[in-house]
């Protein structure tokens, strides 16, 4: 991958619709030219999808916290997941360093239906506690797949 591909990977992130004479015009190709770099890049695994990000709220998921998930003893990566990955309220879990296991982004309708995501996750073998944090207002929001 060289500048160039570094170039039309950033301007595809920004707008995945976005034509390749146009790309082509701002990186200095042709659109057939930019066509070839991205098959490229698709096909090498570079580039994995194209996709839409809709806002949650319009979806009605306009509740969101960041939870950390504290566990008793050693679990596995693997189990957290099984555990996890059973409560649609989660879109994004990772094991994290520090005194919590593992940190986890919900989404949900309201703090009520928050509130019985987050019982699932506590009442999960091992989970000893959680703690969590409502966002109030995003302030930065970067998307990488």
């Amino acid at each position: 991958m060289d500048a160039i591909d570094g170039r039309i990977i950033e301007l595809l992130k920004r707008n995945a619709r976005s034509a390749y004479g146009d790309i082509g015009a701002v990186v200095g190709l042709s659109a057939s030219a930019v066509k070839r770099r991205v098959d490229r890049l698709v096909a090498e695994g570079t580039i994995r999808a194209f996709t839409v990000q809709v806002d949650p709220a319009t979806e009605g998921m306009s509740t969101e916290a960041w939870v950390e998930l504290f566990c008793r003893g050693t679990v596995s990566p693997t189990e957290l997941r099984r555990i996890l990955a059973a409560v649609p309220e989660v879109v994004y879990a990772g094991t994290v360093t520090g005194s919590a296991d593992a940190i986890v982004h919900m989404r949900s309708r309201d703090i009520p239906s928050l509130e019985l995501a987050l019982e699932r996750v506590r009442v999960a073998p091992n989970v000893d506690h959680t703690r969590s944090a409502i966002v109030l207002s995003r302030l930065v929001n970067r998307t990488s797949a």
